[in-house]
């Protein structure tokens, strides 16, 4: 007598054996479609010889019983071991390859597989006996002509019933598997999309920004304390000696200003396969300068000529643009190659130094030494081209000027350790050598107009913001008689440039202490602090004395006042904007920074902060918080004041609204 589980396991067996007969003639249809080759080769069989031909039968006249000793005979031992349902590779029988795939599916457990094999073979083998009987049977009582009974394959397996949520759920799986893998190969259009698109991924952001400058009555707006060092440069040369009387370009210290600002930004990540990436980001922007990617609404410019408005169209740059190559030096070391213009590479806490907009031009490299869990080090360096001569300079000269280039040299080294499984730290400790920033004393001579070209002034910034202190490079001579021969003894014709008054060579400190222990909530402590090494205070004394520095002097006039130390606190709560990926997910920061004017240069620092620049002072409030996975909300607030100097204090308030895709 067989018990329940014996009964239902060889109905599922005869309900498998429906079932493949029932898929059979789709299987066939599926081989006339256009398949990959791969596929085909895959799954292909091999071919089973057909049966020999035998004489025909006829039907029996009476039904007769098995003899019940020879099936017994044939029956195998119930107290034999089970044979394994999992096959060390695909079987010819299309029932045993169902049942494997059922036990790696997790359908059936492999014990029950076995039992099911177990008692399908039993009632094979039971159907066998009472075939042989009824065709010795036959056999005796047939004529000459009749045909013995067609003995049954010994691997086939009758099954009479499954139930219907067994039929449904095999169903469900294989149908799901064979849309997969079409899915994934592409069956239905195999021609229809190139190999390439699949190693492209596009990616983007669009923030809508407003923000308010303040300016506190206070600010010196009579003297011309502020000059706009790079309108100064980036022009033509500024004749400060002009008959009109007229300042030269000056910054804002007095009128609040209300901006609606936009920033596109649209990238490729490029999979070159066997190591090598690509990047590709354009970006929007109402000019070139390296620190910003906004474009303000209305306008097209910084100047009243330059300014469109009127629904004007906007300008898209090419932001970054490199190759990337990653690799594993050994078990302990990962190697990152970049070249071209990138991310910087180097880690930051804040934007004292560089301006999150910044994308270094050259070459870098990065390893990471994972030397155990919860231990890392790292060391990034590289070398980045500031500026290149224009190489017809000076244009107007049929001689030309030698060379100034100028170069960054750089070199990060970092760990990243756990105290405890819920506190990690990050330091780093960093030197920037920046090779000829410095502005250069020009050769003596006597421009004869603005488009005559001193032999130094490619040695000027090619961007600034404020804050730097800042020297005359054109060493114009004083020549008696009027122009073109003289300048009336230094009169007239004084078109000039500024550069930088200092060398930079820079010691700079990051620390980070996070806590994880409220996780999802984090909670960072943050520091930086930033040396100029290469600041010679006795040198800038004299450069003082002999009336050579314009800006940062006490009083206006007085002694100079600048500095070479810059540094920064701050606290964050939540969790970083990058990591936001659900709705609700929030920000909150506070820090507080303190730039001297030649700590950093003012062109790469933050662009917002007190309106951009160095030789500021004060603190930054944030909060943002996720409306859904893609979109955030932002807001800051921001209180500046200048160190150096005449007063100066700039007040910030923004709103931010960011979809990235």
């Amino acid at each position: 007598m067989l018990n329940n589980s014996q009964v239902w396991r060889r109905q599922f067996a005869c309900f498998t054996a429906s079932l493949v007969a029932a898929v059979q003639p789709a299987l066939v249809m599926a081989q006339e479609l256009p398949l990959p080759t791969k596929l085909l080769a895959e799954n292909a069989a091999p071919a089973v010889p057909a049966p020999a031909p035998s004489t025909p039968a006829a039907p029996a006249t009476t039904p007769i019983s098995p003899d019940p000793a020879a099936a017994a005979a044939v029956l195998p031992d119930p107290n034999a071991p089970a044979p394994q349902p999992i096959l060390a590779g695909p079987s010819q029988n299309v029932t045993l390859n169902l049942i494997n795939r059922l036990v790696q599916k997790g359908v059936l457990s492999q014990g029950e597989a076995a039992d099911l094999i177990q008692g399908a073979e039993q009632d094979a083998a039971f159907a066998k006996a009472q075939a042989q009987a009824l065709a010795e049977t036959q056999a005796a009582v047939m004529s000459q002509n009749a045909q013995p009974a067609v003995e049954p394959d010994s691997d086939e397996v009758r099954v009479t019933y499954i139930p219907e949520a067994v039929k449904a759920q095999i169903r469900d799986q294989l149908r799901a598997e064979v849309l997969g893998q079409a899915r994934a190969e592409n069956w239905a259009a195999p021609h229809q999309h190139q190999e390439w698109t699949s190693r492209i991924k596009l990616f983007g952001d669009i923030r809508m920004r407003h923000d308010n400058f303040m300016f506190p009555t206070g600010n010196d707006n009579i003297t011309g304390a502020f000059p706009n060092f790079n309108s100064l440069n980036t022009g033509a040369p500024f004749d400060f000696r002009n008959t009109n009387g007229t300042l030269p370009p000056q910054l804002n210290a007095d009128q609040d200003r209300e901006r609606t600002r936009l920033r596109m930004r649209l990238g490729f990540d490029i999979d070159l396969e066997d190591g090598f990436t690509a990047g590709i980001r354009m970006a929007t922007g109402g000019n070139n300068a390296p620190v910003s990617t906004n474009q303000t609404l209305g306008s097209t410019g910084s100047s009243n000529a330059a300014q469109g408005g009127g629904f004007s169209k906007y300008e898209l740059w090419l932001d970054r643009a490199f190759i990337k190559y990653e690799a594993a030096l050994n078990p302990m070391a990962n190697l990152t190659v970049l070249l071209g213009r990138f991310d910087n590479p180097f880690v930051t806490n804040s934007q004292i130094m560089w301006d999150e907009d910044v994308g270094l031009d050259g070459i870098a490299f990065k390893i990471n030494t994972p030397w155990q869990p919860g231990l890392k080090t790292f060391l990034t360096a590289g070398a980045f081209p500031v500026f290149t001569s224009y190489f017809n300079y000076a244009p107007n000269n049929t001689a030309k000027y030698e060379s100034y280039n100028k170069y960054l040299l750089a070199a990060q080294f970092g760990v990243e350790f756990k105290i405890t499984d819920d506190i990690e730290v990050k330091s780093t400790l960093a030197y920037y050598d920046w090779k000829n920033i410095e502005g250069q004393f020009s050769s003596p001579f006597v421009p004869a107009s603005a488009q005559d070209a001193g032999n130094t002034d490619n040695s000027r910034p090619a961007f600034a913001q404020k804050g730097n202190t800042y020297r005359p490079i054109r060493n114009i001579t004083a020549t008696p008689g009027a122009a073109p021969a003289g300048n009336l003894n230094g009169t007239i014709n004084q078109f000039q440039y500024f550069g930088l008054a200092t060398k930079f060579r820079q010691i700079y400190w990051t620390g980070r202490v996070d806590f994880n222990h409220w996780e999802p909530l984090q909670v960072s402590l943050l520091g930086e602090f930033i040396k100029n090494v290469g600041l010679d205070k006795g040198a800038m004394g004299n450069l003082t004395a002999a009336n050579s520095v314009v800006n940062n002097r006490a009083g206006g006039t007085g002694a100079w006042d600048g500095g070479d130390t810059a540094w920064y606190m701050g606290v964050n709560l939540g969790k970083a904007i990058p990591a936001f990926d659900k709705r609700g997910d929030w920000a909150l920061g506070i820090g507080y920074r303190h730039v001297e004017s030649d700590a950093v240069i003012d062109g790469f620092t933050d662009s917002v902060f007190g309106g951009g620049g160095s030789n500021m002072e004060g603190y930054t409030l944030n909060a943002a918080m996720a409306l859904t996975k893609r979109t955030w909300f932002r807001m800051a607030y921001m209180s500046a004041n200048q160190i150096a100097g005449p007063t100066l204090q700039t007040d910030v308030f923004l709103v931010d609204f960011t979809a990235k895709f």
